[in-house]
């Protein structure tokens, strides 16, 4: 017996077995053995009706006692540990997709670019092609902050360099941080409007340094929270994607 009645709503209700289909947990027919099996809750309350309909907007569901908010797109923040390869297709280390849940890889989730295997920070994720397309292309300039740790010292002549331009071995023209500071004397904080193959590596290199250990701080106005630990993520809700989508602008 269906415990749980739909609520009636004007606004696009779908059938239970449809929302749990686009948030990512199987096929259709799993998802409908999955309601019968009285597997899921709705909003707090059970439901093993999987026709049933449900207005979306605000809506809050869970399988097997994890609670899940209802995502027309897939937009997340993830704390990414050294490690881990940012491919679909990973060879030495381990897909950073592994570190999120099977419902979000199910849903085609990508990187919107990508971090070395030993460089770790904030790491952006959605299925909306139109947002990663914004977020990456170099046309954008989306800013994207780094903290390089130095083997050497770092100096002002290190800093000014890297202010004005350093050309890297494949490039044609010089390539400027668009803001490069010093923490501390083996720290650096650069600020970079694009994300070349090993840029803030070779940056650092071209001006006379080397790269230890590297994080990424920040993305736009969005920076990586504190109470983020490597390997766990969040959803980004629309108050965060404002901070990242005016700096494209």
């Amino acid at each position: 017996m269906t415990i749980l009645n739909a609520v009636h709503v004007t606004e696009y209700p779908m059938q239970l077995e449809r929302i749990l289909h686009s948030q990512g947990f199987g096929a259709r027919k799993l998802c409908r053995i999955l309601v019968r099996s009285n597997r899921v809750t709705v909003n707090g309350l059970p439901c093993d009706d999987p026709f049933a309909e449900f207005a979306t907007d605000g809506l809050h569901f869970s399988v097997d006692g994890e609670t899940w908010p209802y995502q027309p797109q897939v937009y997340l923040m993830l704390h990414k540990p050294a490690g881990f390869e940012c491919s679909t297709r990973p060879t030495h280390h381990p897909g950073v997709l592994s570190l999120l849940p099977a419902p979000i890889r199910e849903r085609g989730v990508q990187s919107i670019g990508r971090l070395d295997e030993d460089t770790t920070g904030l790491l952006l994720f959605s299925d909306d092609g139109q947002f990663i397309h914004r977020m990456s292309s170099p046309k954008w300039k989306v800013p994207k902050i780094y903290q390089a740790t130095t083997k050497h010292a770092v100096d002002q002549r290190q800093i000014d360099l890297l202010l004005q331009g350093v050309l890297l071995n494949d490039e044609t023209e010089p390539i400027a941080a668009l803001g490069c500071s010093a923490l501390s004397e083996h720290v650096l904080q650069l600020t970079l409007g694009e994300g070349k193959y090993h840029q803030v590596k070779r940056m650092v290199a071209a001006a006379g340094n080397r790269v230890e250990a590297l994080k990424r701080t920040a993305i736009g106005n969005l920076l990586l929270p504190d109470d983020l630990a490597p390997g766990q993520w969040r959803w980004l809700d629309a108050a965060a994607r404002e901070q990242l989508l005016p700096a494209a602008d």
